[in-house]
């Protein structure tokens, strides 16, 4: 495991529990805990007022064939942050109320942009553009095709009888 992911693992917890000591001292254990669970319930609550905009957006840069990679980001850091915020923490909670800023994701999308490569092109070619060149294959279409064989009950001009 690399150094950083090593010391943010040890470094996130050790300066949210100083932060919490250095609150509760301050305001009370009570409210602290009380401010806890109130930045959790707002995160919920942001992540899907904030979730379900961003859908439309996205929806709506689909159908005007745009490119849909800043909102997937901004869909993906909205995310982000209510994760952030639903864990108990002053640190990763205020992270998280930063990412919940447009501004702010903007910012991070634009740092992102410039790392990140989105693929725009969402056409799809149809089977039979694509379709095999194997003489062992039999294309058919849906009129052309049926379970049954006339004169043969329960029969199929594709099977051998030697393989029944």
């Amino acid at each position: 495991m690399p150094f950083a992911l090593t010391a943010l693992i040890v470094l996130i917890p050790l300066a949210e529990i100083a932060t919490f000591v250095i609150v509760g001292s301050e305001i009370g254990a009570l409210a602290t805990v009380a401010l806890t669970i109130a930045m959790s319930v707002a995160g919920a609550v942001l992540m899907r007022w904030q979730g379900f905009g961003i859908l439309g957006r996205l929806q709506r840069e689909l159908e005007t064939g745009g490119s849909p990679g800043r909102e997937l980001a901004h869909g993906a850091m909205v995310l982000l942050a209510g994760v952030l915020l639903l864990i108990p923490g002053f640190l990763t909670g205020l992270l998280g109320l930063l990412l919940f800023i447009p501004p702010v994701r903007d910012l991070a999308w634009r740092f992102l942009r410039s790392r990140a490569t989105v693929m725009t092109d969402f056409s799809f070619t149809s089977y039979r553009a694509t379709r095999s060149q194997d003489s062992h294959i039999v294309d058919l279409d849906h009129d052309e095709y049926s379970r049954t064989t006339p004169g043969k009950p329960g029969g199929s001009p594709w099977r051998r009888p030697e393989l029944e």
